[in-house]
């Protein structure tokens, strides 16, 4: 038990841990520097102003310092006297180099004032798009009807709005419209403008719309899907930024921890459970299935429906609910196990463009933060994290040694050659297989049960109709059948039985 909590000690992670680091009581995000969507924007606007004052007061003192000199340049042209033969070219040589420097002065003042606001040029340089990187024409047809799908639910939903529906419908394609002329933007200047847009589009129904909060954050969700669903394309792993490089980065981290095992995290689930296998690997499908949504409400959603895999699974194996601790070292075995595709991409997705009010509070703000939490993990997960000495760590990573091989290996010392208990211990996708081999093997076993009993049945079949034949013609042999000739009489012949009937009926005359 000891041990057991010492390998903890390297997974836990306290529940204040997740909240927002200034303390608001909302849940932070690894993405915004352990703060919540609300405290990273008013810190990003804070430094975004003084970013601003900064830029203008450099360019006033780059301004200050091209008039000082131009006024002395002027005062030295003045007060010089009449070209001499030697001094001349000393004088020239100095005014000449003293232009050039004005010229570089002036140059890069106006190139760091262009600098300073052109949105374009707080963005990071484009990454080359690689030859073949457009999609497929069916991925572009399903990617069409998606987004035709959805304007017609949003339109339809709009519908039952009246005034704040037509409204809404106007701002939102007034939005998408601005956004295209958006493109090369950073990915950070992309968000402020969805969430600018999601804050004041709340605001006006609130506020000028009388509308409740129920209602205001329903209509915003149906935004956010009709919104994100359009502008998905151009916002997601946008070319500004490096998602793609932390993507491969996560991808092969993962690759690398493919010989982690459940033990060595203590997870609290026992995959020999036919319930508790069947909810990993549907919590597995859920984190995978996270790329193929285009809405980060969607993604969430994903995110959650495999947290609750995750706690049915811990549920059914401790036979008492999960708890916190039990949940995070399950979470980050279900990603090891998984490695979904694009996850950093998909994380910071969800963080730029999702509704606020739903990373800060809530089951879903809840499990998506802890997913950052387990990835995190993952990418400073180290030999004390899992109780291990540096060099088995090192040796593990190398692929030089394997804690299953190693555990087999001791098996089949001890075993003699069976099949080695520790190993399928180790490895519950062995012990699984061992079980499916058993099984496999009583399935053969009735199967040439069944197979014996149906030739029998069809040689009984076949012999039955001789059966009865035989016992037919014994009984007729036995008992032969008689068949006695009977003559027909005319109905008219004299017959004794004829006598026993009533006197034929006699006409009676009647006197008048």
């Amino acid at each position: 038990m000891s041990q057991r909590a010492e390998r903890r000690g390297g997974i836990h992670v306290d529940q204040s841990d997740l909240l927002c680091r200034k303390g608001c009581g909302y849940y932070g995000n690894a993405g915004w520097q352990g703060l919540c969507s609300k405290c990273w924007r008013e810190e990003y606007q804070r430094v975004r102003q003084k970013q601003i004052q900064d830029d203008w007061a450099l360019a006033e003192k780059l301004q200050r310092e091209e008039e000082a000199a131009y006024a002395s340049s002027h005062g030295a042209q003045a007060q010089s006297t009449a070209p001499q033969a030697h001094p001349g070219h000393a004088s020239l040589g100095s005014f000449s180099k003293f232009e050039e420097k004005k010229t570089n002065e002036k140059t890069r003042k106006v190139t760091t004032v262009k600098k300073f606001f052109s949105p374009s040029s707080r963005t990071a340089p484009k990454k080359e798009t690689p030859e073949g990187k457009s999609p497929s024409p069916s991925i572009s047809r399903r990617a069409s009807f998606d987004t035709d799908q959805v304007s017609k639910d949003f339109a339809d939903y709009l519908k039952h709005l009246q005034k704040p529906g037509r409204e809404i419908q106007k701002q939102c394609r007034a939005f998408i419209v601005s956004m295209s002329s958006k493109k090369d933007l950073g990915a950070d200047e992309l968000s402020e403008c969805v969430q600018d847009f999601y804050q004041n589009l709340a605001d006006r129904l609130m506020g000028h719309y009388k509308a409740s909060s129920e209602s205001a954050e329903q209509a915003m969700d149906q935004v956010e899907k009709y919104i994100m669903t359009r502008l998905y394309k151009s916002v997601f792993c946008p070319e500004t930024t490096d998602d793609e490089k932390k993507d491969l980065t996560t991808q092969n981290r993962i690759r690398a921890l493919h010989w982690v095992t459940i033990e060595m995290l203590c997870v609290s689930m026992d995959e020999e459970i036919p319930e508790v296998s069947e909810n990993v690997d549907k919590a597995i499908t859920d984190v995978i299935e996270m790329d193929s949504k285009r809405v980060p409400r969607d993604k969430l959603a994903c995110i959650t429906l495999c947290s609750k895999h995750i706690f049915s699974a811990i549920k059914i194996t401790k036979k008492e609910p999960a708890s916190a601790d039990d949940f995070l070292p399950a979470l980050i075995y279900i990603v090891l196990k998984a490695n979904p595709p694009r996850l950093q991409s998909n994380i910071q997705y969800i963080t730029r463009f999702c509704n606020p009010s739903r990373l800060m509070t809530g089951e879903d703000g809840y499990y998506f933060t802890n997913l950052c939490c387990a990835v995190a993990f993952i990418e400073k997960l180290d030999a004390q994290s899992l109780n291990l000495s540096p060099e088995e760590f090192e040796r593990y990573m190398s692929g030089q040694a394997s804690p299953r091989r190693n555990s087999a290996e001791g098996g089949w010392g001890a075993g003699g050659g069976a099949e080695p208990a520790a190993a399928v211990a180790v490895n519950p996708a062995l012990a699984r297989l061992n079980h499916n081999l058993e099984a496999l093997s009583g399935l053969g076993g009735r199967q040439d049960a069944l197979m014996e009993a149906a030739r029998s049945l069809q040689a009984d079949l076949l012999s039955w109709p001789e059966s009865v034949q035989r016992e037919v013609d014994q009984v007729l042999e036995k008992y032969p059948l008689e068949v006695r000739s009977r003559t027909l009489s005319a109905i008219d012949d004299n017959n004794v039985d004829s006598d026993n009937l009533p006197p034929p009926l006699a006409p009676q005359v009647f006197a008048g």
